[in-house]
């Protein structure tokens, strides 16, 4: 194998895992957003403060995907046949 194969391949795995890890995080901010009756508002300031973490962990991992899919070239705007 390639060095740059082996590069890419460690990538991906990476890639795969923050795809778990956004998917999981999504869950629970999910299942507190449902525990206050689907609304942000109803919500205790300590359940408000783990929403707040939870969706910026969110973001940063969403931004690290991000990064990954350009560099692996895996950005729709970026395919060949991108209309």
């Amino acid at each position: 194998m390639a060095a740059s194969e082996g590069k890419d391949l460690q990538m991906v795995r990476q890639y795969r895992q923050l795809v778990e890890d956004y998917e999981a995080i999504d869950s629970r901010i999910d299942a507190l957003i449902m525990a206050n009756k689907g609304k942000s508002e109803d919500m205790s300031a300590e359940d408000r403060r783990l929403y707040r973490e939870l969706a910026r962990k969110r973001s940063e991992i969403l931004n690290e995907m991000r990064l990954l899919e350009r560099q692996l070239n895996l950005m729709e705007d970026d395919a060949p046949d991108a209309k």
